[in-house]
């Protein structure tokens, strides 16, 4: 029980820092406001590289834990059938 209350205090501890002071809500855009400190995004096109950004990480996750699930090698030489037999050697 000790050890569930110290995570979630270090948890909401690092919620609260992260989240923007009242200066940085001030100078944010309105989408961006209460999320991050600093000046956030100084023109339109920051915005697209950002979105890029979202959509390439949703679909590195995605794959990856598609793959992790179900990866899909059934090949009796792949590579990962020498960690997963041992070899009459040993």
């Amino acid at each position: 029980m000790r050890k569930l209350r110290l995570v979630l205090l270090v948890f909401f501890a690092s919620v609260v820092q992260a989240l923007a002071c009242d200066v940085c809500k001030r100078n944010q855009p309105e989408l961006l406001q209460d999320i991050s400190h600093g000046t956030g995004p100084q023109a339109d096109s920051e915005y697209y590289i950002i979105g890029g950004a979202i959509l390439l990480v949703i679909f590195t996750l995605i794959y990856s834990v598609k793959f992790l699930i179900q990866p899909g090698e059934r090949s009796p030489k792949h590579i990962k059938h020498k960690i997963l037999k041992p070899s009459p050697e040993l």
